[in-house]
């Protein structure tokens, strides 16, 4: 065994690391804890002005910031796109060297340094500030020339890093990301930007298929390739009812007014007839049948199907309409075939 590895093996070598992991952890949430808490004590960090400016704003959100800032400017830039706000990211050096193009007149440009004293950064507000663009500067230096620079700035608090040299940016980088969602949540919130609007922009991928409404992926419907058996039935009328070959695993019952008053499943059919033998399929099939089964609604989604399947176990699902007549029967095999939920 390599010597280092015999090392981290030591039960008290573990018990050290444990304890620096959670100190690193402890740290980093804790500068975003502290920002949170000026914000509810009601300090003026600025951050309701940067909301403003990009409420207003008729393009893009232009992000820029150099090295860790860029890096985690590049993931808000991400997530204003994804939340309705057309954003970029433009690199500082490059901006100035050619970019600048990508920046347009009704743009706003969101500027990361954490000692908003990074030159190029610097050097890009000032360019900015000439061109009349407006620019929201975001640092840990309330009074940096960043801070003069820009139109707006969102003053982060001055923090010890993660970094026991307190040197690599970890505690400052994790802070800048949080605001930097906070800013866009903050800002589709004042939009209204709701779970239609999210859908639009995340159509692939599972965001996509639990955003879609559970009525267009049904594969079993009601007067179509699924019967709604009267509760009156026998298990033999209702079998017989829901038809041969390719079927539903499971049979909706419904009552005399065409409301779901309960679902017959492929297994309490087994279970049922293991107990009573062929008689049974003679019996009054509202007797054996699941009562008051969980439903979902025509204004379900996907992904509330997938929470049911998950947290139920459920194999098939009625949907129903606002009446409570049944519409159709999400089939967990339909959510496997659409990656949604494993097997």
């Amino acid at each position: 065994m390599h010597p280092s590895a015999a090392a981290a093996a030591d039960p008290h070598i573990r018990a050290n690391e444990r304890g620096f992991l959670c100190e690193v952890l402890a740290t980093e949430a804790a500068a975003v804890t502290r920002f949170a808490a000026r914000l509810h004590a009601g300090d003026d960090t600025g951050i309701h002005a940067a909301i403003d400016l990009f409420e207003g704003c008729k393009g893009h959100v232009v992000v820029s910031g150099m090295g860790k800032s860029g890096l985690v400017g590049a993931k808000i830039s991400a997530t204003l796109s994804s939340l309705g706000q057309p954003s970029h990211f433009v690199h500082p050096a490059e901006a100035v060297h050619g970019d600048l193009g990508s920046i347009r007149p009704d743009d706003v440009v969101l500027l990361l340094s954490w000692s908003g004293e990074t030159q190029e950064v610097v050097a890009l507000a000032s360019i900015l500030k000439m061109d009349g663009i407006p620019t929201v500067g975001m640092s840990g230096k309330a009074k940096s020339s960043l801070a003069r620079a820009c139109t707006a700035h969102v003053d982060l608090g001055d923090l010890t890093e993660a970094c026991p040299l307190n040197l690599a940016p970890t505690a400052s980088t994790t802070l800048t990301l949080a605001v930097g969602d906070a800013l866009a949540l903050a800002l589709a919130q004042r939009r209204d930007f709701g779970k239609d609007d999210f859908h639009k922009h995340h159509p692939g991928g599972m965001l996509g298929a639990g955003l879609r409404p559970v009525t267009e992926v049904l594969r079993f419907r009601v007067g179509q390739n699924l019967a709604a058996v009267p509760d009156t039935s026998t298990v033999r009328d209702a079998l017989r009812a829901a038809g041969e070959g390719r079927r539903a695993g499971a049979i909706v019952l419904v009552d005399g007014a065409g409301r779901l008053s309960g679902i017959f499943t492929d297994g309490d059919l087994r279970r049922h007839v293991n107990s009573g033998g062929l008689a049974a399929l003679d019996a009054p099939i509202a007797g054996v049948m699941t009562r008051h089964p969980t439903t979902l609604t025509v204004d379900s989604l996907v992904r509330d199907a997938v929470q049911l399947v998950q947290a139920k176990r459920l194999d098939e699902i009625p949907v129903v309409d606002r009446d409570g007549k049944p519409v159709g029967l999400v089939d967990v095999q339909d959510l496997i075939a659409m990656r949604v939920v494993k097997e």
